[in-house]
């Protein structure tokens, strides 16, 4: 019996093994085109366009370096990268995750090691700039929540954590065309590549 494909084949050309994926097969172009396309919320967003994991990215690295003011350049690009992953496989509301199990844990793990190493990041971040971006992408999905996704304040409260004053003041929600979105967050990266030499 054939063993099933593993691998998906990029606009770039490169083949890119879910299973065991490799450094090499990773371009930023393929990230951004494929989180550009990807809509968070499962697409339940108000708006003429959905809110893209790139979008939400681009928010999670600002609000990142909002309250990390000194932090280096090469953390604030993990900030990027954190759902790099999702360009191949999607992304899974935290219901769906927990349905799936750890499986679905593993596979991203990987796919995350291999982009790391790919940009210069260690395969694994260190856990205090791990649980910083996790507070980020909490105050992300607060934003969402409330913003475009249908959430009451106070449901919101509950399950993300209510952000601090200055955040709510200072950044919101943008919906953008995908190949807008797929020209930020390209042109970002490259400016936090430039920065790390």
């Amino acid at each position: 019996m054939a063993k099933p494909r593993a691998w998906q084949k990029m606009l770039s050309g490169r083949r890119l093994d879910l299973l065991d994926p490799t450094p090499v097969d990773i371009e930023i172009e393929d990230i951004a085109h494929g989180l550009s396309f990807v809509a968070r919320w499962n697409g339940q967003t108000q708006g003429d366009f959905p809110y893209s994991v790139a979008e939400h990215s681009l928010l999670v690295e600002q609000l990142y370096a909002h309250a990390n003011p000194r932090t280096p350049a090469k953390w604030r690009l993990a900030a990027l990268l954190h759902d790099a992953p999702e360009y191949v496989i999607g992304d899974m509301i935290s219901p769906v995750k927990a349905a799936v199990g750890p499986g679905y844990d593993m596979l991203e793990a990987r796919l995350a090691a291999a982009v790391h190493i790919r940009f210069g990041l260690p395969a694994t971040l260190p856990d205090t700039v791990r649980r910083q971006i996790k507070r980020a992408d909490k105050a992300s999905a607060w934003l969402e929540a409330t913003r475009i996704a249908g959430f009451t304040e106070p449901e919101a409260d509950r399950f993300f954590g209510r952000p601090d004053a200055a955040i709510l003041s200072r950044f919101g929600i943008s919906l953008r065309p995908p190949r807008e979105v797929r020209a930020a967050y390209t042109a970002r990266h490259g400016e936090l590549m430039k920065q790390l030499g």
